[in-house]
């Protein structure tokens, strides 16, 4: 699905946490979007979800605005995965992918729900609870019920975030495998500069709520003059002036 953001902006009281932000994101491909803690990425993200009401702006899915047409539609072809949000703790983990797959109203679920715990390798704790699992085994569900309802649009805030690195680059090896068999448009929120190299088409950077400055890796790292996307990172996070 393509997506486009036109002007979207979100204002809390006397904060404006997202300013008037505009981009898209072309069908099938995996953008990033990057910016230090507080910049407005999971604002963002969660307006795109339609979590949180826009103030301003326009979030339009496939030529369609998501607040002036059948919301429910849309919203059952996304989902998301983030580490900090966390799933029922005393659901074990096969209950909580059931609740989830009901609630996306996903055919022949059992059967799905095997599929999934098989490529991801949760199945040998699947009746366990998940708030007894490690941050390993928690994130690799959080994914597993990202993905429990096939979605076209899936939103991805920091998937490896505090996993070690065998973890981690299984993970990554696991969102870019489901990548290549599936047609997705993935918006991945990171900090870890390696991982939106493999992973993304192109990139967003955000500072104060507002992009400035996108395009490829290699066209973002050339334009400012560094050896790679985490130096390039750095420059743009510290600089007093918005580019």
């Amino acid at each position: 699905m393509f997506v486009q953001v036109k002007n979207l902006t979100k204002k809390f009281k006397n904060s404006i946490a997202v300013n008037k932000i505009n981009f898209s994101i072309e069908k099938n491909k995996t953008v990033g979007l990057l910016g230090p803690n507080g910049c407005g990425k999971t604002t963002s993200i969660g307006m795109m979800l339609g979590l949180i009401t826009p103030s301003e702006g326009e979030i339009i899915i496939d030529n369609k605005n998501l607040d002036k047409t059948d919301r429910v539609s849309f919203l059952s072809k996304m989902n998301f995965a983030s580490p900090y949000v966390e799933l029922p703790k005393r659901l074990t983990v096969k209950q909580n992918l059931q609740v989830y797959g009901r609630l996306y109203g996903v055919k022949n679920l059992e059967k799905k729900i095997n599929e999934i715990s098989k490529e991801l390798d949760i199945k040998n704790f699947l009746e366990k609870k998940t708030g007894e699992l490690s941050s390993g085994q928690k994130n690799r569900v959080t994914l597993a019920k990202s993905l429990i309802n096939d979605p076209e649009i899936l939103f991805l805030d920091e998937p490896t975030a505090s996993l070690d690195p065998d973890i981690g680059d299984y993970v990554r090896g696991y969102i870019e495998s489901y990548k290549s068999k599936n047609k997705i448009t993935i918006l991945l929120a990171s900090h870890n500069m390696a991982e939106v190299e493999r992973l993304c088409d192109s990139i967003i950077m955000m500072k104060n709520g507002k992009i400035i400055d996108e395009g490829t890796c290699e066209e973002i790292i050339k334009k400012h003059g560094r050896k790679n996307l985490e130096e390039t990172f750095l420059k743009l996070a510290r600089s007093n002036n918005e580019i």
